[in-house]
């Protein structure tokens, strides 16, 4: 059997490994379109903080990890997919069959529509090159503008202020992490940066990059102008699909797999953040861009490669856990509510927050947390566990604090 993956980020590497022990004679090849060693994006932040050295971001550390497990590693573009004559052609011409093909490519970044961000001096963070760029600019005292403050955006931000740069984070939305926070805890965020020295501006849309005193000059829409030795964009990421236009394989906002992690062409399987499938706890399908989804949507479609069985996939549980220069916040599940109950308790001078949500059949379903991080596997293990909360809602109600009790005790 030939597997093919393209991708070789989260996804893709665990599903290697997973593809070598279920199908020790079959050939695996892992296309990555990066000449480094895979690596994980989410290690990229300790690499500009200096905690680690362009090494500790590999996924796995030994330097003969892929020829060992016999996995080959091609550093190359895919530019297309021919789902008829099952070939994948990459962007120096060449071109690879396939008896099944994963596709977990992962996503790229979105740049948002405003002049002048092909400028020297402007980068996204999103590959080790970026970083490396970013590192070059990014010296202490140094003027920095960060355009986005979502998840990625406020990991870079962490990163950002331990170099010691004044920085300005310019945020379109009207609280930081939009789609992992409310009002109430992305403002809490949006004060602590503030403390710690970061200038956020909320509500703030950049309008254009310009170049002025030998500097930078970033325009916002309020009209002021903000000097910058160094721009770095994170205004979101969107899955890395362009390469499959003019195949038959059904996309919307991701490729569109079943509960096997099957697209809708024989042979094709997908995985990761480029893949849209069932999300838990709801009659939903969503492309969760998380590295947790990510390695167990890559273990179970290569076990269904290899003629396994997983079963019904009980869709990917929307998490985030994010450190905001040391302020710890989590999301999970449905935590703007589906209907029932509520509850939540606001610590802002101490920047501790917590809100839970509980659907009609009184199951915990969301929730969020600020300034905690004793409770993050308990609230995900009450989510997952599908149960009645029984008793423990009302306690929950009058308290949401006594997560890890609940826990316990409807663990018994």
């Amino acid at each position: 059997m030939n597997y093919v993956i393209i991708g070789a980020g989260p996804a893709g590497v665990v599903a290697a490994e997973t593809l070598r022990k279920n199908d020790p004679e079959g050939d695996i090849t892992m296309i990555s379109g990066e000449g480094a060693s895979p690596y994980s994006r989410m290690a990229i932040p300790y690499f500009l903080t200096g905690k680690i050295e362009e090494s500790g971001t590999h996924l796995r550390k030994a330097k003969d990890h892929y020829d060992s497990n016999s996995i080959k590693v091609i550093a190359e573009n895919v530019s297309k997919v021919d789902t008829k004559k099952s070939t994948v052609t990459l962007s120096n011409g060449d071109s690879v069959s396939y008896d099944k093909l994963l596709i977990a490519s992962g996503a790229t970044p979105v740049k948002p529509p405003v002049p002048g961000l092909d400028r020297v001096g402007v980068h996204h963070c999103w590959t080790l090159e970026d970083a490396h760029n970013i590192v070059k600019h990014a010296v202490k005292g140094s003027d920095v503008v960060l355009m986005g403050a979502g998840f990625i955006g406020c990991i870079i931000l962490e990163s950002l202020l331990a170099r010691g740069v004044n920085l300005t984070v310019v945020e379109a939305e009207d609280r930081m992490v939009p789609r992992m926070m409310n009002q109430i805890g992305g403002t809490m965020i949006k004060d602590w940066c503030i403390a710690k020295g970061a200038n956020v501006l909320t509500s703030t849309r950049a309008t254009s990059v310009d170049e002025a005193d030998g500097k930078l000059a970033v325009t916002v829409d309020s009209g002021d102008v903000i000097p910058a030795d160094l721009v770095v964009v994170a205004t979101g990421v969107k899955s890395n699909t362009d390469f499959l236009d003019g195949t038959d394989i059904k996309m919307e906002d991701g490729i569109l797999i079943d509960d096997h992690f099957r697209t809708n062409v024989d042979n094709v399987y997908a995985a990761g953040d480029c893949a849209k499938g069932r999300e838990f706890n709801s009659d939903g399908w969503a492309v969760h861009a998380i590295q947790p989804t990510a390695t167990e949507h890559g273990r179970i479609a290569a076990v269904n490669m290899t003629g396994g069985d997983c079963g019904q996939y009980r869709g990917s549980l929307s998490m985030n856990v994010l450190d905001t220069a040391g302020l710890v916040t989590a999301s999970f599940g449905q935590w703007e509510g589906v209907g029932g109950d509520g509850v939540e308790t606001v610590d802002k001078d101490n920047f501790r927050y917590m809100r839970l949500e509980f659907d009609k059949d009184d199951m915990l379903v969301g929730a969020l947390s600020l300034g905690r991080t004793d409770q993050v596997g308990c609230i995900r293990g009450l989510i997952q566990a599908r149960k009645p909360m029984g008793k423990w809602k009302a306690r929950l109600l009058e308290d949401p604090n006594r997560i890890a009790e609940a826990y316990v005790g409807l663990s018994q």
